[in-house]
């Protein structure tokens, strides 16, 4: 359902271009972070609320939460140049960078650990086994 300009488009149509369930854009709606508009009781959606899903999408991508989206979002429609919003992204990106290094360095060690069983697991059992039925490992 688009109009002349093509400005407007049904539930489906967006969700299909965004790659997601029709579910799912009522699901932004009922958080308030996208307003549809309506013709009757259908939703149609403008290029704004697109847009606005598109940011919702990549923000979720990258792992902020809705709340930190929420912030985004307002900073975006209340700063026309967008400055607020870009220092604010660049603030919570730096965040969000130092968290996953954390837990890249956690996996890192989790995953030398495990290694450092395994090896110790294999060794026990190579050394108690008799020479005909060994296991490669």
């Amino acid at each position: 359902m688009m109009d002349e300009s093509g400005d407007l488009q049904g539930i489906q149509e967006v969700a299909d271009m965004l790659g997601i369930t029709a579910r799912t854009l009522r699901f932004y709606e009922d958080k308030g972070l996208i307003e549809p508009s309506r013709i009757g009781t259908t939703r149609v959606y403008r290029r704004r609320e697109i847009a606005r899903m598109q940011l919702i999408l990549r923000g979720k991508r990258l792992g902020f939460s809705l709340t930190d989206i929420a912030e985004f979002l307002d900073l975006y429609d209340a700063d026309p140049q967008h400055l607020e919003q870009m220092r604010a992204l660049a603030e919570r990106v730096r965040q969000r960078i130092t968290e996953l290094e954390q837990q890249r360095d956690t996996l890192d060690q989790t995953l030398a650990d495990l290694a450092k069983l395994e090896g110790e697991a294999l060794a026990r059992v190579h050394a108690h086994e008799p020479e005909g039925r060994r296991v490669a490992g």
